[in-house]
């Protein structure tokens, strides 16, 4: 039997569906009208269900076999878990269901430029469409429940039971562990405050000059450094707040239309911004954005200090604890001597594809206890981050190596427990395929679905 990816499963029963809002019936390329083609018990399934999923999803149009084929599958799926959720009576968590409704729609809104757009795109009033988005994710969020709910009986596992699981596991079949590193640091900024009253000057100059008549829009192509906005004369499309740093959302939700802004400082940079539009928690802004620039001198400044900390700590004048917490400006390692941390995790192991480039080039050929050179990096500032020069030691390197019970349990418990879930997860799907009355139109009888069963239920 083939594996179930749970994975796929589990996008399918969370993802949103456009198929909510499609049209009842549509006619296709071969003059095809609108059909059932599958039933899962006394659920149906809509060829424009299944096309507009495959807009929805990414996949192309009825000329993609293989995505059609693909999506069906996970449909059906998602629909036995559907009945079996509801005949166990579980109830929908509703304030999920809003969360992501609401998510959802300041994504389409920010897409189409507003409520105007939306309608256009989906022929129906806003508020039809929020109703029909609703229903369609109270049943995907409901069958979603349902895996967790099969997940949940799997009971804790003990030592031995993970033991004995790697056991019957071919060590082909065991999670391979990935080289990690684990890393100090001593960071350096360059001079900032310099920095940023440069940068202020020149956008207010720039502020100046369209106060004075000069177009906005065409003096963002020229000087902003958004590249994603400054080809389009600076402005940002018609999108909800909830998507922009606070301070440049209340700087702009603050702003008459055609009002130009003072500076406005966000992690990014510095930006001046006016406002084209305001639609309640929505607006479309054009902005400036320029970032602090350092010079050659800066970084050959910053990079003496390191140096003269690198000969220091050869010396063993002093510790390299010792040393960050002195002279780094990292405030995130300074105070526990350095030591880096992933931010998203707050693990002290980072595998390569975790490192900054700058990073990962300057410790790559090193070995445990020695320290880089000094080197040019970005910190966890902004989206792209900002300019600090460092030197990095390498702690310890953990080689890449096969899952073992003594060094690794921890992931082998995960692996386990993953596994036996997902087993939990397929005898539950291929035992309601066997048990539930299911049709499926012959349209799709050249579909190699990838589990077994599917092939038994097509319409004779």
């Amino acid at each position: 039997m083939k594996r179930f990816r749970i994975q796929k499963l589990m996008a399918a029963a969370v993802g949103f569906c456009a198929a909510a809002v499609a049209a009842s019936a549509q006619k296709y390329n071969n003059g095809l009208i609108d059909k059932t083609i599958a039933v899962v018990g006394n659920e149906f399934i809509m060829l424009s269900e299944l096309e507009e999923e495959m807009k929805a999803q990414g996949f192309g149009y009825m000329s993609d076999k293989t995505g059609r084929c693909e999506l069906l599958e996970n449909m059906m799926t998602t629909k036995l878990f559907l009945m079996q959720a509801r005949v166990d009576s579980i109830e929908v968590n509703k304030d999920m269901v809003e969360s992501n409704l609401d998510d959802y729609m300041a994504n389409i809104l920010t897409y189409y430029g507003g409520e105007e757009g939306v309608e256009k795109q989906y022929g129906k009033p806003i508020y039809k469409i929020r109703q029909d988005l609703r229903a369609d994710l109270q049943d995907k969020t409901l069958a979603e429940q349902m895996q967790q709910e099969i997940a949940k009986k799997i009971p804790e596992l003990t030592p031995y039971d993970v033991q004995q699981f790697v056991d019957a596991t071919d060590p082909e079949d065991l999670p391979l562990v990935p080289m990690k590193y684990q890393l100090s640091q001593i960071c350096i900024y360059p001079d900032r405050e310099a920095a940023n009253i440069a940068v202020k000057e020149r956008l207010l100059a720039i502020r100046e000059r369209i106060i004075n008549g000069e177009k906005f829009s065409t003096l963002a192509r020229i000087y902003s450094q958004d590249p994603g906005s400054a080809r389009k004369g600076g402005e940002l499309g018609m999108a909800s707040k909830d998507i922009f740093w606070p301070v440049f959302s209340d700087a702009a939700m603050s702003l008459k239309p055609g009002v130009v802004s003072q500076i406005v400082e966000t992690p990014d940079g510095f930006h001046i911004i006016e406002v084209l539009e305001k639609k309640g928690n929505m607006f479309n802004a054009r902005h400036i954005l320029l970032k602090p620039e350092y010079t050659t001198e800066d970084m050959e400044k910053g990079f003496r200090v390191l140096d003269s900390l690198k000969t220091e700590l050869a010396n063993e004048a002093v510790t390299f604890e010792l040393a960050a917490r002195f002279y780094s400006e990292d405030p995130a390692t300074r105070t526990n001597g350095g030591q880096m941390a992933d931010p998203s995790s707050g693990s002290s192991y980072f595998e390569i594809d975790q490192l900054k480039p700058q990073d990962y080039a300057a410790i790559k050929d090193l070995k445990e206890g020695e320290i880089s050179e000094p080197f040019s990096s970005l910190d966890n500032e902004g989206r792209n981050g900002n300019t600090v020069y460092k030197i990095i030691r390498v702690d310890k390197i953990i080689p890449a190596h096969p899952a073992s019970f003594s060094k690794d349990y921890t992931l082998l418990l995960g692996y386990a427990k993953n596994n036996l879930q997902m087993k939990a997860i397929n005898d539950f799907i291929d035992s309601k395929i066997k048990s539930t009355y299911i049709i499926i139109d012959p349209l799709f009888k050249d579909c190699s679905f990838e589990r077994d069963g599917w092939e038994e239920k097509f319409r004779k």
